[in-house]
């Protein structure tokens, strides 16, 4: 079973929901901005994609600047901050059992699945 996380909004977001479905994958559609995930679901997120809150931000949202996150280093802050404002997580993401990615380009969300 795959779950995504899904901004039907977001071009690669439905790019990545399409190849899962011509996949014919099983899998779970998590609207992430209709449900806003808890702090422990984006812990567990970091921990299966080996990263740090910073590098799960669109840095590029106007969001980010108006809230000065390039200036905060404290990695409890920053979730904090993805639990408060899930529109700067960036997206797709894909998880499959301990494992996880951001489908972007779209050639991740594809060597993803083959596995």
């Amino acid at each position: 079973m795959t779950t995504i996380w899904h901004n039907p909004k977001c071009s690669k977001s439905r790019e990545a929901l399409k190849l899962l479905e011509e996949k014919g994958e099983e899998m779970e559609v998590f609207k992430y901005l209709e449900t806003a995930p808890s702090r422990e679901e984006i812990e567990i997120l970091l921990k299966k994609l080996g990263i740090l809150a910073r590098e799960l931000m669109r840095t590029k949202e106007d969001l980010y600047k108006e809230l000065g996150l390039a200036n905060i280093e404290d990695e409890n802050k920053l979730i904090d901050v993805l639990v408060e404002h899930p529109k700067l997580i960036e997206r797709p993401i894909l998880i499959r059992g301990d494992q996880a990615i951001i489908g972007r380009p779209v050639e991740k969300v594809i060597e993803f699945l083959g596995q």
